[in-house]
Order: C-alpha cells, then structure tokens, then sequence
C-alpha cells in the first residue's frame, strides 16, 4: 500500500471544512484504509493553523480534530526523515517532502502551489505530488 502524506491546507479541507470533494479521504482515514503519515513538526502545523481566530474553533474543537488526525496517522520522527533532493521555496513546507521522500513510494496531496510545482522532478524518485484527491482510492 503506497504511503500518503497530507499538506495542512489539505487537513483543513478533511477534518475543519469537510469539504466534500475529501469526504472518501477522511473516511478512509478515519478507518484506517491508508497508510497516512505524518511527523511532530506537520502535526505542530497543523494545530497552529487550527488554533488561528480565522477558523473560530473553540479548544475542545481543535483537540478533537487533532485526536482523529493522530489516531488515523503514522508518527514518523523528524531527525528519522531523508531530506528530499527537491527543495521548496517555502521551508515549512519542506518537512512534508521529506516525508514522503522518506517512504517512497508515496502520494503528497497539497494544494500548495510551490509544492506542486516540484512533482515532475518528485515523480523520478517515485513520489506522486498531486493536488487531485482521487489520486487516492480506498
């Protein structure tokens, strides 16, 4: 089974906006039909981002999104992580390159313009970045 790795903006769209073009996504997370990964410093991200007055989410809230997301994720250790021979213009950005890196092969769903622009030379190393959520069936 190929490794999947989610951008944040890509979580918000699963588990804060329930967007339904993610909803196979979040349900196959959610019962543990992929192998989705990520690292303590995507999961930093993604509760910064969560925490931010623009998505009006009270604690509880936040915690709740984050329980789903670490139950339905692997935990892979940053220091653990190849560093990606593809680097991105934005360095938060590159923790998730390098995760996927590391398990390839692997699918990166982003919808990260500076992220995607790195697929063509990703798809040599066998590291799928797309911005199609289809690109994952369960």
């Amino acid at each position: 089974m190929k490794s999947v790795v989610f951008d944040t903006n890509v979580l918000l769209d699963i588990f804060v906006f329930n967007d339904f073009r993610a909803i196979h996504l979040k349900k196959a997370l959610l019962n543990q039909q992929m192998n989705a990964l990520a690292s303590p410093k995507t999961l930093e991200e993604f509760a910064d981002v969560i925490s931010r007055p623009l998505f009006c989410l009270e604690p509880d809230i936040q915690e709740q999104i984050m329980a789903q997301w670490r139950s339905a994720a692997k935990i892979l250790d940053d220091e653990t992580l190849l560093r990606a021979p593809w680097l991105c213009q934005d360095p938060d950005d590159q923790v998730f390159l390098n995760l996927a890196f590391t398990v390839n092969p692997s699918l990166l769903i982003s919808k990260d313009s500076a992220v995607l622009k790195l697929a063509s030379r990703a798809a040599k190393d066998d590291v799928l970045i797309t911005a199609d959520y289809n690109a994952f069936t369960a």
